[in-house]
């Protein structure tokens, strides 16, 4: 498991580098490692979350499970949990979708602040309802707490593959980038807000997303 995290300044870059960046329980074991240590950290800090080559994450590791089918119950319900910690993470967030972001992967993408994505190719995209996995209410309220109603819907139902550009004008992402300007604009915006105060953005978090956080099986 590639998920490996360094320091830039005061943000915190973690960079998935595992092929497809597929979710599976180690993944999933690696994101909240990464996350323990960032909670017990002190003073200045944001969060970078990026993939390397094609991928950001192309979501659920559904050939693994075909070897293991009864690790998937188990990581749709640790999936939730870790995208809800990543909600409330208590440092400012920056997702730098460097590349395909499907399914989970999409939706992991939700959790942080900002979104950035790269704008010539690569595609954000919930496909379940083409590939036969339905959503369940707990993974659909993610993309109705983060999204507009009428991107959350159309993107639910038509499994349709968001470019950079139309993302943007949809709500999905907060900015486009050249690909080798991807990660940099992530880290520029991070390292803005790296500064607040972060007990009272912990708070703040969990009045923005503490019920949709506890939806997903995560008290904090």
């Amino acid at each position: 498991m590639d998920i490996t995290l360094r320091d830039e300044g005061s943000v915190a870059v973690i960079t998935w580098n595992d092929g497809e960046n597929r979710v599976n329980l180690d993944s999933l074991a690696r994101l909240n490692e990464i996350a323990d240590e960032l909670e017990g950290r002190s003073g200045p800090l944001a969060i970078v979350l990026t993939g390397k080559g094609k991928f950001f994450s192309n979501g659920l590791d559904l050939e693994r499970f075909g070897s293991n089918p009864t690790e998937m119950a188990e990581t749709f319900l640790d999936g939730k949990r870790t995208i809800g910690r990543l909600f409330l993470l208590p440092a400012y967030s920056v997702a730098a979708i460097n590349g395909h972001a499907f399914a989970a992967g999409a939706l992991i993408s939700c959790a942080f602040d900002y979104r950035v994505m790269r704008e010539d190719r690569g595609y954000w995209c919930t496909n379940e309802v083409e590939i036969g996995l339905a959503l369940d209410e707990g993974l659909w309220s993610i993309m109705r707490h983060r999204l507009p109603m009428v991107t959350a819907t159309h993107a639910a139902l038509t499994a349709h593959r968001y470019g950079a550009p139309e993302a943007l004008a949809a709500g999905i992402i907060d900015a486009t980038a050249a690909e080798s300007e991807v990660l940099n604009h992530a880290i520029e915006v991070a390292e803005r807000y790296a500064h607040l105060d972060r007990k009272i953005l912990a708070r703040h978090k969990v009045l923005a997303h503490g019920d949709e956080a506890a939806v997903l099986g995560f008290i904090k």
